[in-house]
């Protein structure tokens, strides 16, 4: 797989094709327009520098060189076939110098040794190395030990008495949830533009954003917040770093060179990072790396490594080969038990915090392309391909782990393409199926959607009225159990919303189409978090159109325009929308807040403008009969913030006097502070003048008003009468 920097921009949006809006890579980032400056670490250099220095640039002349321990001890007719195994796995890597492998072998046995040393042309191939291959299986009874040769110099000079370490005072950590006790309920977000990285709060009342936090060269790529807020994460060379509390102070660190990309778990207990690394071969394929760390501890729990090819499989492989984010699929059950990867014909689960197969093997399915967990429980939904030349109908199954048991499946035939989209709260299932007509020339597109919660799971077939339309968005909301779609076979397609029928307290069970407005100006549909409330967006060709949607009333309630808007989330409240134009446009860089009506709050321009993105709220500890409770009470709640905002309001136009009376006083102070001046200047020039003309009659003089007239043409036409 090639590095970033040498992709086209199509190829690097085909890698990140079919991620959450808001997703932090940018397809015109290059991160060798990044400079840092010289002698700042920008506070996250690791301990080991120092070591590292050392070891790249050693006076042994060994930098270059690993030892790689805990390999197979084999005889002499197959030791060259081991050889060539470990050279090609490493030349994947680095390039060996000529003679640069040995493998000793035991004079009286025979056997190899059961290690080897490999030196590469640079001790950057070799730290490259240590970092990709450490814990590599090799087989179920073999994994790497790697070891920089020069590290055996710093073991020797261990000292063979044991000295107790200094003991550190206890450090107590900043509060990494603070941020949500902000007495005006605000919520954060943070922006990139240009090498600035700021983290502010959204002051609706003040319709301003107030900074919280700024800092320069923070990030290398991009910033990303944890699922529940408590963390923001920065991207670096080197490794991935983690910041919070109040001070955003530094928590965690990762080692991961070249790193790309990140992935927290869902419950904020695992972090996953991933790199690639090209073949000094072109015939060879790309490296990938895959590191799970614990966060809290800062301990890596595995590595996956191996050719791209291992992983591109099924839906995880792009169009082109190329890898599709995220390969690993964290589980949505409350522990962060399960992570899991698609292979060949089958579906690998890992365990948490070990990290290994669950049951010690793969999760079997023949033919398996795609898979998606449940936001909420340890449930999988796994699309299985046609089989035996279509003889085999694909398959769609609901599978639960631990168990491994089938919970529901379903036939389909003549599958073209498969989407799989979960409700955020795993009620249901809604699995978009394009088929082949019987002349297999097009395709047509319907829903199988099912009731996971409801007893043996019931499942529902929609079919859209026209059957040439296209789906161009899907998306669920969040709370409740309507979905959108947006439609059509022409530029200007259709907006339906749908609702599961038990959802309206009937006993028939089904879809029900709340209703469908045609031609609109959208290609996306986001739905508030709190649900009701919906933006249809039109952006890329579209340049930017915005409709805000009431799905309760099914009636639009406001249009607007962001020129050339790139991207569009909402806050965690639901109350509030951010609308973003990327510096891949060179106009209009920065972003809108709009309150949730479509009415404009403020605008923010910023040059080179790449990133904005809402801070995360953790779940609510709140049961829905008290959410609904206080929404019951709301009136009596209302009168009191209304009273605060009014004061808020007030104290902003106090405010906004104060600053003006400020500026004018120092403008008073600086014209007082620059009359003498004035003076003086105005003597000098009268000196100067003197020389030349008699200065004492300039005031002898008379102003008398003149006004002449001038023809500056004449025309004469006839006009006739009718």
């Amino acid at each position: 797989m090639p590095e970033f920097s040498d992709l086209s921009n199509e190829e690097e949006k085909q890698f990140a094709q079919g991620q959450p809006r808001g997703f932090p890579f940018d397809p015109e980032f290059r991160m060798e327009d990044v400079m840092l400056p010289e002698d700042d670490d920008m506070g996250i250099a690791s301990e080991d520098d120092e070591v590292a220095e050392e070891e790249i640039q050693t006076e042994t002349g060994f930098g270059s060189v690993i030892a790689v321990d805990n390999l197979p001890q084999v005889p002499p007719e197959k030791q060259e076939k081991l050889a060539a195994v470990i050279k090609r796995l490493f030349t994947h890597i680095g390039t060996i110098r000529e003679g640069g492998f040995w493998m000793p072998s035991d004079e009286e046995t025979k056997l190899t040794k059961g290690f080897a040393f490999i030196e590469f042309l640079t001790p950057e191939e070799a730290q490259a190395a240590k970092q990709h291959t450490q814990g590599y299986n090799l087989d179920k009874r073999h994994a790497f030990k790697v070891t920089m040769f020069d590290e055996f110099d710093k073991y020797l000079k261990t000292a063979d008495e044991y000295e107790e370490p200094e003991s550190k005072d206890y450090a107590p950590t900043e509060n990494l949830q603070e941020w949500l006790m902000d007495r005006r309920g605000r919520d954060q977000f943070v922006i990139r533009y240009g090498d600035e990285t700021e983290v502010c709060w959204n002051d609706h009342q003040k319709q301003q954003a107030e900074q919280v936090y700024k800092r320069s060269f923070w990030t290398e790529s991009f910033v990303q917040w944890s699922p529940k807020g408590s963390y923001v994460t920065t991207v670096h060379t080197r490794g991935v770093a983690v910041w919070g509390g109040p001070s955003f102070g530094r928590i965690q660190r990762f080692s991961h060179n070249q790193v790309r990309l990140v992935d927290f778990s869902p419950n904020e207990k695992y972090l996953i990072t991933y790199s690639s690394q090209d073949p000094s071969n072109p015939r060879e394929k790309a490296t990938v790396v895959f590191n799970v760390f614990d966060i809290r501890t800062g301990r890596k729990l595995r590595n996956f490594t191996g050719s791209v090819d291992e992983f591109a499989v099924g839906a995880a492989a792009g169009t082109t080969g190329m890898l599709k984010w995220p390969v690993f699929k964290w589980a949505g059950g409350p522990q962060d038990k399960f992570i899991a990867r698609l292979g060949r014909n089958a579906i690998s689960v890992y365990e948490a915090p070990e990290m290994m197969l669950l049951d010690k093997r793969s999760l079997k399915l023949e033919g398996v392309q795609d898979f998606e967990w449940s936001p909420k429980d340890d449930i999988l939904c796994a699309y299985q391909s046609e089989q035996a030349g279509g003889n085999l109908p694909a398959r769609i199954s609901l599978i639960k782990l631990p168990e491994r048991t089938e919970l529901r499946q379903k036939n389909l035939f003549s599958v073209s393409e498969v989407q799989i989209y979960w409700h955020p709260q795993g009620d249901y299932v809604a699995v978009q199926v394009d088929r082949y007509t019987k002349t297999r020339k097009s395709t047509y597109t319907s829903f199988e959607l099912f009731s996971v919660k409801d007893k043996d799971i019931p499942m529902e077939v929609l079919e859209l009225p026209n059957k040439t339309d296209k789906v161009i968005d899907f998306a669920w909301e969040p709370r409740g159990s309507r979905f959108a779609l947006l439609h059509g076979d022409g530029p200007r397609p259709s907006f339906s919303i749908y609702a599961m029928k038990s959802d309206l307290k009937t006993t028939v069970k089904g879809v029900d189409l709340v209703g469908t407005q045609p031609n609109k100006q959208a290609n996306q549909i986001h739905w508030s978090p709190q649900g009701k409330y919906l933006v249809l967006g039109g952006l890329k060709g579209m340049n930017g159109q915005l409709e805000f949607f009431n799905a309760d009333d099914f009636e639009a309630m406001s249009a607007a325009e962001h020129f050339m808007c790139t991207d569009i989330e909402w806050d965690p409240t639901g109350r509030f929308v951010a609308t973003s134009v990327g510096h891949v446009h060179q106009m209009e860089n920065g972003f809108n807040l709009w309150l949730f009506n479509g009415q404009e709050l403020y605008q923010s321009k910023r040059e080179r403008f790449l990133q904005f993105s809402w801070r995360h709220r953790p779940d609510s500890l709140l049961t829905p009969e008290q959410e609904a409770q206080i929404q019951k009470d709301f009136k009596r709640y209302s009168k009191k913030y209304q009273e605060e905002d009014e004061l808020i309001h007030t104290q902003a136009d106090a405010d906004v006097l104060e600053g003006r009376k400020r500026l004018q006083a120092k403008w008073d102070e600086w014209r007082e502070s620059r009359k003498e001046y004035a003076k003086e200047l105005a003597e000098g020039q009268r000196k100067i003048l003197e020389q030349f003309y008699n200065l004492s009659q300039v005031d002898d003089y008379s102003i008398e008003e003149v006004e002449t007239e001038t023809q500056l043409s004449q025309h004469e036409e006839v006009i006739k009468n009718i």
